[in-house]
């Protein structure tokens, strides 16, 4: 049993009902990205549950709180690959406020309109943070276009997670290059910077800033704990211990499965027990 059972933070899980699961099914998060995992019913619709079955999924596994993304993935011919409302996130999270939580999707193309967008469901909904996925707009994550939606995570206090690294799907991976982290946490000192997916396979380069910068953590998701590079478990038991989160990309990585690699990696009860809860819960204010 993992040190955090029942009080675990999940920092990334997508939207598990079936309305959710079949926006993912429609896009190369399905088509290309799952057949690479190996998981061709990855985002079947058959699969998905309403917030109580979930909930007894989450308490099944020890799990307490999760953050769900209003996720917004671009088309790089134009369009969307994958837009999740951020009014169906918020629908979602009102039924169980203290244990599932939204996170303001961020969408580029959008300006203005999506900052005050991502204002309004921090203020109004609950929201604890912003996500972005940059592979699909075709811009690197320090492009200027973001930086607005920076700026209003900083002003409201709550951090902007972003995946860096490699993107499975078919796009420039180098949009989410995790040295370009730099010039975000130089340029926002004052706002908290999640680069998640590990990094890899960068993931030294992430290792570097995380340590470098006092306002980025280090996102342990998406990436199963057994295929973590030594150098981020190494990471995360020492210098990183209080700046590493925990996050599945639901349904990317399923809880039994994953906890149990977690716990094979023998970092420690208080270490597992900041990796999993602790770290999260200081950094979403939960």
């Amino acid at each position: 049993m993992v040190a955090a059972d029942g009080d675990i933070v999940d920092i990334w899980c997508n939207l598990f009902t079936r309305e959710g699961m079949e926006i993912y099914f429609d896009s190369e998060a399905q088509t290309v990205a799952a057949r690479i995992f190996g998981k061709e019913d990855m985002y079947d619709p058959e699969k998905g549950m309403d917030a109580d079955a979930f909930v007894d999924v989450m308490d099944a596994n020890g799990v307490d709180t999760v953050l769900i993304p209003a996720l917004k993935f671009g088309a790089l011919e134009g369009g969307m690959q994958i837009d999740v409302p951020h009014d169906l996130v918020a629908d979602v999270a009102s039924e169980y406020p203290d244990r599932i939580k939204g996170l303001a999707g961020i969408n580029p193309r959008e300006g203005m309109d999506g900052v005050a967008r991502l204002e309004e469901y921090v203020e109004d909904h609950g929201f604890v943070g912003a996500l972005l996925e940059p592979y699909g707009w075709n811009r690197p994550i320090n492009h200027r276009q973001y930086y607005p939606f920076y700026a209003k995570c900083a002003e409201l206090d709550v951090p902007v997670v972003m995946q860096v690294g490699h993107s499975a799907m078919k796009m420039p991976s180098k949009m989410g290059k995790p040295l370009l982290l730099d010039d975000i946490a130089l340029d926002f000192p004052d706002l908290q910077i999640v680069g998640g997916h590990t990094g890899w396979p960068w993931s030294s380069e992430l290792e570097a800033l995380v340590w470098k910068h006092s306002n980025l953590y280090l996102g342990a998701t998406a990436h199963a704990p057994k295929y973590w590079d030594e150098n981020i478990v190494q990471f995360i038991r020492t210098r990183g211990r209080d700046k590493a989160v925990f996050g599945t990309d639901y349904p990317v990585l399923e809880y039994e499965e994953t906890l149990a690699q977690v716990e094979a990696l023998d970092l420690g009860a208080d270490v597992e027990r900041k990796l999993l809860s602790e770290n999260a819960r200081d950094l979403f204010d939960l």
